[in-house]
């Protein structure tokens, strides 16, 4: 069982390291798009969860199989749309990039199912999360050296093996550097940044035995670098974030974090007066913003691709770049795998949203409530920010997304936990629970005589 453990954090701890350590641009030249590490690496996965469902001899707790579930329909609906997809004329760079898209889907599928299925005890999900949250805190302090600087800084990276897919260079906004980190682009780093927030929050309010640098390190960095993402979605999700966690945090707290969060938006904004000036920019004149409209005049021609393809699409992936950018992946989605795959694919973090609810209220430690609500506002704000780019085509924040929901879906029935008592009945007092009877021999004792308290009672 230990083996099995460190192997299933091993083969996670890797892969958080490939998957926001390397800069996607570095891939192995002859797969091109297909050669980025981490999605090798998370088909591996696939195929040693394959093999462990063969070798598998006991069944496991049904509640843990509706995230799991919701995720093998999408993968139904995608199969079928690419099916579909090769029967009919198609041109060959829309093949290859449908080939891509559907190992894409098997390799974030493989990191969620040994997420899901490998981690049974709470504290290797502490373990794997911590993990988590510490390298996406040391990649947003990358961000925060590039804001500094003004320069990439990864483009002096180089991996023996893996070549570069693309250049990179410094984006601008508002006369303010865009940082993102060893991701593709701003809206990206922005976007898994807003999932890995409330993660890196409760491992700094539930501490076991870290100091505060390295409880709060994630935080402070990816707060910052959430600030000066100069992204419209990142700051929606970061809305998202608070949102959620004060309305479910315990009252003391949230009077706690809140103001001192306002506080230091305030002190930055004060500090970077350009910030500032951006971010009300961005909002105040949004109707006129060019990649608004963009975005809107895509609808109708997204309506006329549906409209041919409505239920399964025309195959994920198939729809390029050269036709058009949608910047919506649930647009893009309607398109590739229809309206069934549409419904399938929202249906994973919704469901993962709602067991994660569900579940906290039956639970009696502040911590497991806690977690429970840190995964549910950072799956909604990642989910949330796929409206804004089209995420299929950058894997960071995709697989981000995959494997917190594998860990979600793992989180709901690990073991460790007590469940809260039973609530009483309607007009009842709730009655203090029963201990439970231990049968003591009585000893002999005479009437001058103390009876001493037995120290061999079990403990409650």
């Amino acid at each position: 069982m230990t083996v099995r453990r460190a192997g299933v954090l091993g083969l996670l701890t890797v892969y958080v390291v490939l998957l926001l350590g390397i800069p996607t641009r570095l891939v192995f030249a002859p797969l091109r798009s297909a050669g980025a590490p981490s999605l090798l690496f998370g088909l591996l996965c696939a195929f040693a969860w394959f093999l462990a469902q063969l070798w598998r001899t006991t069944s496991e707790p049904g509640s843990r199989r509706h995230v799991r579930f919701a995720l093998g329909c999408f993968l139904a609906c995608v199969g079928i749309s690419y099916a579909l997809a090769m029967v009919r004329p198609i041109e060959a760079d829309e093949m290859s990039q449908a080939d891509v898209a559907l190992l894409t889907m098997l390799s974030m599928s493989g990191i969620f199912l040994v997420a899901h299925d490998g981690l049974v005890l709470l504290r290797d999900i502490d373990t794997i999360l911590r993990r988590f949250a510490l390298a996406g805190g040391l990649m947003a302090t990358l961000g925060l050296a590039q804001y500094a600087t003004r320069q990439v800084i990864v483009d002096r990276l180089s991996i023996p093996g893996l070549s570069s897919l693309n250049e990179t260079g410094v984006v601008f906004r508002n006369g303010l550097v865009r940082v993102a980190g060893t991701a593709t682009h701003p809206i990206e780093f922005g976007a898994l940044l807003t999932v890995l927030l409330p993660i890196a929050l409760h491992c700094a309010l539930h501490p076991t035995g870290q100091g505060w640098v390295r409880r709060w390190f994630p935080v402070v960095t990816i707060f910052a670098a959430l600030a000066l993402s100069g992204s419209r979605s990142a700051y929606i999700g970061f809305a998202i974030v608070f949102v959620v966690l004060l309305l479910g945090w315990p009252r003391r707290l949230s009077l706690r974090v809140g103001p001192a969060a306002a506080t230091v938006i305030v002190l930055m904004c004060l500090g970077i007066p350009p910030l500032f000036r951006s971010v009300r920019a961005m909002f105040a004149g949004a109707k006129g913003d060019p990649s608004i409209a963009s975005r809107t005049d895509s609808y109708a021609i997204a309506g006329q691709f549906v409209a041919r393809w409505p239920v399964f699409g025309r195959g994920l992936g198939t729809f390029l770049p050269k036709y058009r950018i949608f910047d919506n992946n649930y647009l893009g989605l309607l398109v590739s795998v229809g309206i069934v795959g549409t419904i399938a694919f929202v249906a994973i973090p919704a469901v993962g949203i709602w067991m994660l609810l569900r579940r906290r209220r039956l639970w009696a430690d502040e911590r497991s409530r806690d977690l429970a609500l840190s995964l549910a506002a950072g799956i909604l704000a990642g989910s949330a920010s796929l409206a804004f780019f089209d995420a299929f085509g950058f894997p960071m924040t995709m697989g981000t997304l995959f494997l917190t929901l594998g860990i979600a879906g793992a989180y709901v029935s690990a073991r460790g936990r007590s469940p809260l008592p039973p609530e009483p009945a309607a007009g009842k007092h709730p009655e203090a629970p029963a201990r439970p009877t231990v049968q003591v021999p009585e000893p002999r004792v005479s009437a001058t005589e103390s009876v001493p308290f037995s120290s061999g009672a079990p403990a409650i």
